[in-house]
């Protein structure tokens, strides 16, 4: 799992983050809630935390950007596999046996999606 913990206090974020890493988690701290809507812009994270009394983080904001109201358009399906694709390959953490074995392809199938998708 590759999570996100956004809090300004160290003390707080070391508390939310040491637990997380504990299980084996792939953790980013980051005080910056900025860099942090950057950074979930580009899809990769699978949970974050984040802590509702920093001065710039805006609540209701926050929650439609995580469950909005109108889902946006699709993706196309050239986009949706690369996401996949990247999704399984974190999943496996670079085994590209595995991650081919996953997704139900072949080793050189997938090695030749992960060139076409920049992927590498």
């Amino acid at each position: 799992m590759h999570l996100l913990v956004v809090a300004a206090d160290p003390e707080r974020r070391r508390a939310l983050a040491e637990p997380l890493r504990a299980t084996g988690a792939s953790v980013i701290e980051t005080a910056d809630p900025m860099l942090a809507a950057r950074s979930l812009e580009v899809p990769g994270f699978d949970a974050v935390t984040v802590d509702l009394r920093m001065p710039l983080v805006d609540a209701a904001a926050l929650r439609a950007a995580i469950a909005p109201a109108e889902p946006g358009p699709p993706d196309s399906l050239d986009a949706a596999e690369r996401r996949h694709i990247a999704q399984t390959l974190r999943h496996t953490e670079g085994n590209r046996r595995q991650a081919a074995l996953i997704l139900g392809i072949s080793r050189s199938t997938l090695l030749h999606k992960i060139r076409k998708y920049g992927l590498e």
